[in-house]
């Protein structure tokens, strides 16, 4: 694509062996929005099926609406408080925001473009309307909306106004909001605020199929049904991002859990509250409300953070928060969508034996969506539900739902021993978590929000079976979320086990989650925060040994970000000693491959597609003596220094064969591959003439994973 993400200082690569100058590391957040670039890139791209276009545009709006809640929000936080530069690029924050604001109107630009220009006529040719005036609809058309309107919308709008007796209305996060222009019945030039409802469907339906307005323009086009006998002038959309993270502090001599469970509460309504970090307006706001919104805003939040200013304001071509696209893509149209797809079960979970005896015969290797979960880890579930010689169940839920938890309540009402770690803290989750651990602990399961400080994402799953007059453990422990919803769009890496030393590793893990254990290693687990980073740089750290006494060196691996500093300085020592290192980082990546002298035996691609890359796995060839593992870490400071990991070794050589042919497979993508260039920008590759066209997504459907 012709528009790379600007990055800072790439002229500045140093010549020397210096592997902590700040111009070998790219910065997080420009990386952050090149994977939001290859995001967007999906719905420009022809080739994918129209609906899953729309779809690309919904989840690109998604992030980046998550990226200014969150990333955006953090570096006026430390502009705020004088950090000068945290990361290993040392760009400062406001350098770093500055290059945010330029790649982000860009990118704006590119994605109405799309709509507006490439996706909306291509819907338009299959039947597939999206209005934007009701005054050109018929009047059959008019007359059906107007009394939807009526009857559905006019009774629950609320129309603010702004004047010494109105104070500006509170304006929550991410709501969708008219900014109305009138005169009153003196002549006075006034202001007003209609909210446009959440509770309501944003795409109404006309009479004919596949046809829709926005709310927001129906509500506009019966403004006067809300300012009766006022001259209404104009009317303008505009919308609000906030800070939405979360701050917690939890005394020593606190009740944690529950102290936990109520600030997490506190700190979700508080999100509608939090700092104003960005402005969009739609590009017809004429310059006195958009300086009216900054003005009223700054005074709302006066003291709260930095001031709104110009360059926190974004125009908006079309319409505004095209996250709610994602409904007009779930419209039932295959023809418009990928192809249809069955995730398979394992065939050896199919030939009718009992699921424990299966696993005891040997471990088996799952790759989700492909493997299907409901197949797999919810038929292990349902059968450890179901079982009368199980007794107990334990897991970590980090983002859940649906059939797991109903299995997780029946399981409890039995009378078996049910544990659940349920996190608190997974970022927009946290409202759908706090319901399930309280209705957990009204049937009688043990919750537990795992331990102080650290946020708990290892994916473990441990069931406690009595067999003769012996206590037998199998585990699950997986990459991805214990979320049926998830697995049908993620990829995910998991094993199920009957392996005595992991069910052992598993227990003292969960005695740790739930209670005051700390074990002083673990007998395959590599569990973060106190043992993952220390044995991942020693593995690189003997791959580089290994490549300097002459023993060919190879490190491959998966993730969907690498950040931290002190790895990517060990992978550039490894690069220098001859270890051939394959990277598959689906996200952010601040490693620059390619650096002569410095990475030159580092390739990274990122993958992108038909489903979410969320399996990650790293392979090391120790001079022949291979070591795989599966994990639920990234590496990044987050997830090894400030998260309950973890990670097990693939030990079946078939298994380690197997997945070392996965993510080889990946390494030959010529569709949906990306190269990461040593300035920070990223190439898809295309078939060669006459070269079959391999995507990996598609291989693996077309192949049962």
């Amino acid at each position: 694509m012709p528009s790379p993400t600007p990055q800072l200082r790439d002229s500045a690569l140093p010549s020397g062996p210096n592997l902590r100058d700040p111009a070998l590391y790219l910065n997080r957040e420009l990386s952050w929005l090149e994977f939001n670039r290859r995001v967007l890139h999906e719905a420009l791209d022809p080739r994918t099926p129209l609906l899953e276009r729309v779809k690309f545009l919904s989840i690109f709006a998604s992030n980046l609406d998550e990226f200014f809640q969150v990333r955006v929000a953090g570096l006026r936080e430390q502009i705020l408080a004088k950090v000068s530069d945290s990361a290993a690029d040392k760009i400062p924050p406001l350098e770093q925001l500055k290059a945010i604001r330029r790649t982000v109107v860009a990118l704006l630009e590119e994605q109405s473009d799309c709509l507006r220009d490439e996706v909306l006529p291509a819907l338009a040719a299959h039947g597939i309307r999206l209005h934007e005036r009701f005054e050109e609809l018929p009047a059959g058309e008019q007359e059906h909306l107007s009394a939807y309107y009526h009857s559905h919308v006019f009774p629950v709008l609320t129309p603010l106004a702004v004047d010494p007796g109105h104070p500006f209305p509170h304006i929550s996060n991410l709501s969708l909001s008219l900014a109305v222009s009138l005169h009153d019945a003196d002549g006075e030039e006034r202001f007003a605020r209609v909210k446009v409802p959440r509770l309501l469907p944003r795409w109404v339906p006309l009479t004919r199929p596949n046809e829709f307005l926005p709310l927001e323009y129906l509500i506009g086009a019966h403004l006067h049904t809300l300012f009766p006998g006022i001259r209404i002038d104009s009317w303008h959309l505009f919308r609000v991002t906030r800070n939405t993270d979360l701050t917690l502090e939890l005394g020593d001599d606190s009740d944690e859990a529950d102290d936990l469970l109520e600030q997490i509460q506190e700190e979700v309504r508080n999100r509608k509250f939090g700092e104003v970090v960005r402005l969009e307006v739609h590009v017809s706001m004429p310059e006195h409300l958009r300086t009216l919104l900054i003005e009223e805003l700054n005074e709302a939040d006066a003291g709260e953070g930095l001031p709104l200013t110009d360059a926190d304001l974004f125009e908006v071509p079309g319409p505004l928060d095209l996250s709610d696209l994602m409904s007009i893509a779930n419209l039932d149209i295959p023809a418009l969508k990928d192809p249809p797809f069955t995730p398979m079960t394992p065939r050896r979970l199919t030939e009718g034996q009992d699921i424990f005896a299966t696993i005891r015969e040997g471990d088996i290797l799952l790759h989700h969506p492909y493997d299907s979960f409901q197949g797999t880890v919810e038929q292990f579930i349902a059968r450890a539900t179901e079982d009368p010689d199980v007794l107990a169940i334990k897991i970590t839920l980090y983002r859940t739902g649906g059939e797991i938890a109903r299995l997780l309540a029946q399981a409890a009402e039995r009378g078996k021993q049910v544990a659940v770690l349920i996190e608190l803290q997974a970022r927009f989750d946290e409202e759908n978590n706090i319901i399930w651990a309280k209705r957990f602990e009204d049937i009688g399961v043990h919750v537990s929000y795992g331990v102080t400080g650290l946020k708990t994402h290892a994916k473990v799953l441990l069931v406690v079976r009595r067999e003769g007059d012996a206590i037998r453990r199998y585990v699950h422990i997986g990459t991805g979320n214990y979320n049926p919803r998830t697995a049908k769009y993620y990829t995910d890496f998991g094993i199920l086990s009957a392996d005595p030393d992991l069910g052992a590793d598993l227990s003292d893990l969960f005695n740790v989650l739930t209670g005051f254990g700390s074990p002083t290693s673990y007998r395959k687990l590599m569990v973060a925060p106190r043992w993952m980073k220390s044995a991942v740089l020693e593995m690189i750290r003997r791959e580089t040994a290994h490549a300097r006494r002459g023993r060919q060196g190879r490190i491959l691996a998966k993730m969907n970000a690498l950040v931290d500093a002190e790895v990517i300085e060990a992978l550039y020592q490894a690069s220098q000693a001859g270890v051939e290192i394959d990277l598959i980082v689906r996200g952010i990546c601040c490693l620059r491959p390619g650096v002569p002298g410095v990475s030159e035996r580092i390739r990274v691609i990122s993958i992108l597609g038909r489903f979410l890359e969320h399996s990650r796995a790293f392979l090391f060839r120790n001079a022949g003596k291979e070591e795989v593992y599966i994990t639920s870490a990234d590496w990044m400071p987050r997830n090894l220094i400030r998260r309950v990991e973890a990670a097990v070794p693939i030990e079946d050589p078939k298994h380690r064969a197997e997945l070392r042919r996965w993510m080889e497979g990946m390494l030959e993508d010529n569709r949906q591959a990306w190269d990461l260039a040593s300035d920070g920008h990223y190439t898809q590759r295309t078939p060669a003439a006459g070269e079959a066209e391999r995507g990996t997504h598609r291989v693996l459907v077309g192949s049962g994973g």
